[in-house]
């Protein structure tokens, strides 16, 4: 894969091409320490996959991205000192996001996602990537792709959560709904477990949303939320809801 860095700091720079050529499956084809000259060479040496600082002169690394044609863009990461700029490059639909400083194995596997993301899936929005960038930084809200735009759901908005195929369903507390593309189970590790619980593997509640809780002889039951949701409970978390409950 070939391979354009950028960086303004000249230490940074050389730091990016040392571990791009040290990689057997990329190729280093140029360096630039400015916004400009990284729109420039992109254009002219058409590189699949760019490593950009945000932060640069002539251009911010976003600006960089956004001004190249989406028919053509070469697949991003960003590498970079600040870490406020993560939900508009996921926007973007970075690779991955690297938060200097950064070892050697963490570059590593950001290049190795690029490479299987050329391999399998073309360029596209890593939602589960930004969610865990949102994680690190103790962010409490979801980044969610609808269309064409990103949109971030905080998590006291979130009364439920249901399963649906491969998406989930998050209701929020104003009857609105969001449609995820994730699982039961990346969801219930984002969210945080004093004020979400995994109720059934189809369902994740709010507890300060629950109105009431209704047990069924079957050893089931079911939860009333605040919005009037009724919410199945399994066997296995039945005890736990009552406990949360007193």
């Amino acid at each position: 894969m070939r391979v354009l860095v950028a960086d303004d700091e000249r230490n940074a720079l050389s730091t990016l091409e040392e571990l791009v050529r040290g990689h057997p499956d990329l190729e280093l084809v140029a360096a630039c320490s400015d916004g400009e000259t990284a729109v420039e060479q992109t254009l002219l040496l058409g590189p699949e996959l760019l490593i950009l600082d945000v932060q640069m002169p002539g251009a911010t690394g976003l600006e960089v991205v956004s001004v190249l044609p989406p028919e053509n863009r070469p697949l991003v990461i960003f590498a970079t000192a600040h870490d406020d700029h993560a939900v508009e490059a996921f926007a973007l639909h970075a690779v991955d996001y690297l938060l200097k400083p950064f070892d050697d194995e963490r570059f590593r596997v950001a290049l190795d996602r690029a490479l299987e993301r050329r391999r399998e899936e073309g360029p596209g929005p890593n939602e589960e990537r930004l969610q865990g960038v949102l994680s690190e930084q103790g962010e409490d809200r979801l980044a969610i792709h609808r269309g064409g735009s990103l949109v971030l759901v905080p998590f006291e908005d979130i009364e439920w959560v249901e399963s649906a195929d491969q998406y989930v369903r998050i209701h929020l507390k104003d009857g609105r709904e969001e449609l995820m593309r994730a699982s039961m189970g990346h969801l219930e590790k984002r969210l945080p477990s004093a004020r979400f619980m995994r109720v059934h593997r189809s369902a994740i509640v709010a507890t300060d949303q629950i109105h009431g809780l209704k047990s069924a002889t079957s050893g089931t039951g079911q939860i009333r939320m605040r919005g009037g949701a009724s919410v199945p409970v399994s066997r296995t978390r039945l005890a736990l809801v009552r406990r949360s409950l007193k």
